[in-house]
């Protein structure tokens, strides 16, 4: 734990120079997703201290032109939040599309074309639409010609997984509902979380069946919010982010993203109870910040629980734990604030909840927090100095890992 940040000359590094984020909540019957872009982008730069004239370049993330009612949705965010006139990216890659666009401003960073990005993400998924239609929208996140037939919603490939992650290793649905109970926990401190839960792991058991072994309380929560950062060369922070000094630096040390096949059948057999992508990405983005034992090194982590079993296969695809023991690390409360690695400390998808563009950029604001030492209450943990986030689309389909580091 508490491993060494590994540094890069200051010119080649990128700063996280402002955050900022909205609560998610079930329904925003205030506000549209631009005015929640716009607000969690305001933040950001108030955080930074900077302003939006000054910026070189923007990039948003959302999934769904259905869910936010807006066909081209990319430019009219780019205008609300100020930045007409200025190169304009859309990202979109499923759960995955906020940390993908993070990555894609790292990428504009590192070849020159901007020194300052403003990356903005927002989704309104929590109940602009009713259930039924929701369902329909997320299912076609899949492949909508050969899968989506056979499975319907997303609920039933995870559990496919997860049920042969039993039966090579032993895995317990008691011990994936202990992370359900963690997360939820864990949101109860967070005031940005959509909801925040006190409950056991009986309760968890006892809750209505989706696709066995999964229960209701397994499956992560579908939100309205969003959330943006501020990212920038050194050189561009000391001249144009007035508060860049004044607390401790955070870089992003490296990031990775890979694929696998989107249909479960076409994978290997070996893997099948895995993400291979996941591993892949974290490979790249481990070895791009020079991290060579990150159970021991990174020290927070906000990782893509769209299920709670899905969480505990992904300490094992990260490298946080052994393949196979998954489930007694998340029993024994390994990745429990004071554990080894504490996990989701901002409640996760299951607690904090998921509005999808926001998802990944949101994560990103939570390990920052952690980083910066400005995560408050009992889900603070002390002197992190290494965070990664980690998000998938579809069944693990396209995987994101970003590494960010305290750099002083």
């Amino acid at each position: 734990m508490n491993g060494p940040t590994r540094r890069r000359d200051a010119g080649d590094r990128v700063f996280v120079v402002g955050v900022g984020m909205t609560p998610f909540a079930g329904f925003r019957d205030d506000a549209t997703v631009r005015d929640m872009v716009v607000e969690a982008a305001r933040s950001a730069l108030i955080d930074a201290g900077a302003g939006a004239a000054a910026v070189d370049m923007g990039v948003a993330a959302y999934e769904s032109d259905h869910f936010n009612r807006q066909m081209s949705l990319g430019h009219v965010l780019h205008e609300a939040v100020g930045l007409v006139g200025k190169p304009a990216v859309r990202v979109e890659g499923g759960g995955a599309t906020g940390a993908l666009a993070i990555r894609t401003a790292v990428m504009a960073l590192g070849s020159g074309a901007a020194r300052s990005v403003l990356v903005f993400g927002g989704e309104a998924n929590g109940r602009s639409v009713d259930r039924s239609t929701a369902s329909e929208i997320l299912a076609m996140s899949a492949d909508f010609e050969w899968e989506t037939p056979v499975f319907g919603t997303f609920a039933a490939p995870y559990a496919l997984m997860i049920t042969e992650h039993m039966r090579r290793y032993g895995t317990t649905p008691e011990q994936f509902a202990a992370v359900a109970v963690k997360n939820r926990r864990m949101a109860l401190d967070n005031p940005y979380a959509h909801k925040g839960m006190s409950i056991t792991v009986d309760d968890v058991l006892a809750s209505r069946p989706l696709s066995d072994p999964y229960r209701l309380l397994d499956a992560s929560l579908l939100s309205d919010g969003a959330a943006a950062v501020l990212l920038a060369t050194g050189d561009w922070a000391e001249r144009h982010a007035s508060t860049f000094g004044d607390r401790p630096p955070v870089a992003v040390l490296g990031t990775g993203s890979a694929t696998d096949h989107p249909r479960l059948s076409d994978r290997p057999d070996d893997m099948f109870p895995h993400f291979a992508a996941k591993r892949r990405a974290a490979e790249q983005a481990y070895r791009s910040a020079g991290l060579d034992d990150p159970a021991d090194e990174i020290d927070v982590a906000e990782v893509y629980d769209s299920f709670s079993g899905a969480e505990l296969q992904a300490y094992e695809d990260l490298g946080l734990c052994p393949v196979g023991k998954g489930g007694p690390a998340a029993a024994e409360g390994r990745f429990d604030l004071g554990g080894q690695t504490p996990v989701n400390t901002s409640g996760g998808l299951l607690g904090r909840g998921s509005a999808v563009g926001a998802t990944g950029i949101a994560q990103a604001v939570e390990i920052v927090a952690q980083l910066r030492g400005e995560a408050a209450g009992p889900r603070a943990v002390p002197d992190a100095r290494i965070g990664i986030t980690d998000t998938h689309a579809g069944v693990g389909a396209l995987s994101v890992v970003n590494v960010f580091g305290r750099a002083a």
